[in-house]
């Protein structure tokens, strides 16, 4: 479910929400049962995020209940793309049911800098070496990271059980999938063409760290 930068009327989220819940029904009729998991993005605050929740929820109800479906399961959670959705996680978690973190434009957002403008002079920051890497290629885990991983520990204190993952290129980046899984992410999501080296870092992360589990890739 996509929103702007800024508020956006009642009946975009009304209809979004709706095409979801409806499409959950057809396809229940067809036999095939799913879960599905709106999510809210731009999330700055929890009051913010409560309301656009209670669209989602409202019309959840009313097109799951009119089917007769109203036992039917589904999240509703955000992804985190302002630092201030970050540092203040343990309030977002009272609402929200999984986070994914925007790496791309909690990027630009943390950093002050724009992706498409950055490449105009990423050939002189890459040559007096402010930047190790390309911030929007390689998670830049020193300043960007401290907001992820702050995020992540802030949103499980209020919910234990928060599905929390990445969304972007960042998670088909190997030293960036071994941040995620070092933090306690349970997923990375990114480009198809990226998604073996996805399993592959991932895997190679569990090892690292002596674990049998690993990080769902998609």
């Amino acid at each position: 479910m996509r929103r702007g930068p800024k508020r956006l009327p009642r009946e975009i989220t009304e209809m979004q929400a709706r095409a979801i819940f409806e499409a959950v029904v057809q396809v229940a009729r067809k036999g095939v049962h799913v879960i599905p998991e709106v999510m809210i993005p731009l999330t700055g605050s929890v009051k913010e995020l409560g309301h656009q929740w209670e669209i989602a929820v409202k019309v959840a109800e009313e097109v799951l209940g009119k089917a007769g479906m109203k036992d039917q399961k589904y999240m509703v959670g955000t992804m985190i793309e302002i630092p201030r959705a970050a540092l203040t996680a343990d309030q977002v978690a009272t609402e929200a049911e999984f986070f994914s973190y925007g790496t791309n434009d909690l990027t630009q957002t943390a950093m002050g800098l724009s992706r498409d403008d950055y490449v105009k002079f990423s050939k002189i920051y890459e040559d007096l070496k402010i930047f190790k890497a390309d911030p929007f290629a390689v998670l830049d885990q020193e300043g960007v990271g401290k907001l992820v991983e702050m995020g992540v520990k802030l949103g499980r204190e209020t919910r234990p059980d928060l599905e929390i993952g990445i969304c972007g290129e960042h998670g088909g980046e190997p030293s960036s999938v071994e941040f995620c899984y070092r933090v306690g992410m349970n997923y990375v999501s990114c480009s198809p063409y990226r998604v073996p080296i996805a399993r592959l870092a991932a895997a190679q992360a569990a090892i690292s760290g002596n674990k049998s589990e690993t990080m769902r890739t998609a």
